[in-house]
């Protein structure tokens, strides 16, 4: 019996030799914790005093066919600041998933069981990429405000995510970057968790970060109200679904 268990824990990768994972987060003074019965690990880190949290393990998405990973972070951006970067290829099929929930008559079921990152693709504005070069062949937004979306991506964002485009985001793998209720969100497909590929994405997670708070402070008024033009009305879908009140984790 003890013999079977081993071998399914190890079949499942519960096993997994992570040293190099270790070497890689303890050598720069982060947290490491493995997670129990599951193939899985959490880093904590901070930046700036940000404290940050990186995991990577089973998906928590259903676009996300393998190992996921994600970090997130808790900042102090306006509730109504939304912002939503996706690659191309993940894009375009949400957006036809969507689509097709829809005209099969399952507006309810789409309103309370799709994730943000479906619902914003119809309810909000995309952002024009067009001046982006490098990455509108690749990557698509939307945004409660256009222009504060743009102003995250253009810049440095767009820079970083250009440098990682041969490495981290080769074959366009799944790729999220998100700002959701005060928070920044980062999700992609990682089949391995290598060590340099972890770094690459916290270097583009803590640009994601700094520019969201940069763009935040241009659309912030001078009694801190956030300045947007656009309509958030989920209504226009279904008019009786309304968000999904919990928080991606």
């Amino acid at each position: 019996m003890l013999e079977s268990l081993k071998r399914l824990f190890s079949k499942q990768g519960v096993e997994r030799d992570l040293t190099d994972v270790v070497d890689w987060a303890r050598g720069r003074g982060y947290g490491f914790k493995r997670v129990r019965n599951e193939d899985g690990f959490v880093v904590d880190g901070a930046f700036e005093g940000l404290a940050w949290r990186l995991e990577w393990g089973p998906p928590q998405r259903d676009y996300i066919g393998g190992h996921e990973l994600r970090l997130r972070v808790e900042l102090a951006l306006p509730a109504e600041m939304q912002l939503l970067l996706l690659s191309r290829p993940l894009m375009d099929a949400l957006e036809r998933a969507t689509y097709d929930q829809y005209t099969d008559g399952m507006q309810t079921q789409i309103g309370h069981q799709m994730p943000e990152e479906m619902r914003w693709l119809v309810m909000f504005p995309k952002v024009d990429l067009t001046d982006l070069k490098a990455l509108r062949a690749r990557f698509g937004a939307v945004a409660s405000q256009a222009d504060a979306g743009l102003a995250w991506i253009a810049g440095p964002l767009a820079e970083a995510l250009a440098r990682t485009g041969s490495g981290l985001l080769d074959g366009d793998p799944p790729f999220v970057l998100m700002t959701l209720r005060s928070r920044a969100y980062l999700r992609m497909l990682l089949a391995e968790p290598e060590p340099a590929k972890l770094a690459a994405a916290l270097r583009v997670f803590e640009v994601a970060v700094t520019r969201a708070l940069v763009a935040a402070s241009s659309f912030i008024g001078p009694r801190g109200e956030w300045h947007s033009t656009s309509s958030t009305a989920w209504q226009s879908l279904d008019p009786e679904a309304g968000p999904d009140p919990a928080q991606p984790r």
